[in-house]
């Protein structure tokens, strides 16, 4: 069986991938895509693959929009981190989906379920403009809830809730959480002003994006500047941008 896996966070596709083959190893993944451009891209220049998992928030927008570019006629499983409120809305509509962080029970379930249409001749779900426009109109804050990460040999999931802040160190990215440590995040600092709630997280600069309960201090310097002291951070060089001080202060108000 073809799979292709449709999903921006590289340590969930891997795991994903790995899993996939060691459930079934004559499962083939032809590629993994990270964004609604390579998706469009893949799907105009491949033949069809029997099954694609499918994140719903990639790098530059929903999957959805993909289905707005290209026809799609095979079945595909959503990966999700929404809310189940959202998570009804695929229920009611018969679309599957795997809630994150994905198990290899969950796989298993949802190849028993795409064998069974395919053993039975049966037609799969259509996944039609208006499903689509309903499961939008569902998902009213599309921002991510818990992020996965390496640590050492393992993978762990931390809910955004523990995150203090993201910054960017040596060309990568890097989330600091409430219990003092560092980890490695696939983002950039300008995809993840998409990915998070603006209500939780304000980029000060091009090195940070903060939540509120990581400022331990703010100075207030000449000429109207205002430097900012984060916990367990011995950067004392944290400014934030003047032509967001404006809107930062806005933001702390909420």
């Amino acid at each position: 069986m073809n799979v292709l896996i449709i999903e921006d966070e590289h340590l969930t596709a891997e795991r994903i991938s790995s899993l996939l083959v060691g459930i079934d190893p004559a499962i083939k993944v032809l590629a993994i895509l990270d964004s609604v451009r390579s998706a469009v891209r893949w799907f105009t220049s491949h033949e069809s693959p029997d099954l694609v998992f499918m994140d719903i928030q990639l790098a530059d927008g929903l999957s959805f929009d993909i289905f707005d570019q290209v026809k799609i006629e095979y079945p595909v499983i959503f990966l999700t981190a929404f809310q189940e409120y959202a998570i009804k809305a695929f229920k009611v509509n018969s679309v599957d989906y795997l809630l994150k962080p994905v198990t290899e029970g969950d796989l298993r379930s949802a190849l028993e379920k795409f064998n069974h249409y395919y053993s039975q001749r049966q037609a799969l779900p259509v996944i039609g403009h208006e499903m689509l426009l309903h499961i939008k109109q569902m998902i009213s804050h599309p921002y991510k809830s818990r992020f996965m990460v390496r640590v050492g040999d393992h993978i762990r999931t931390v809910d955004v809730k523990e995150i203090l802040y993201f910054y960017s160190l040596h060309k990568g990215t890097f989330m600091h959480t409430a219990d003092n440590r560092n980890y490695v995040v696939d983002h950039t600092l300008d995809a993840l002003g998409e990915l998070l709630d603006p209500d939780l997280f304000y980029r000060i600069n091009r090195r940070y994006i903060i939540s509120h309960g990581a400022i331990r201090d703010l100075i207030t310097l000449s000429a109207g500047k205002l430097k900012a002291a984060l916990l367990h951070s011995d950067d004392s060089e944290i400014y934030i941008s003047r032509e967001r001080l404006s809107t930062f202060k806005a933001w702390l108000d909420r």
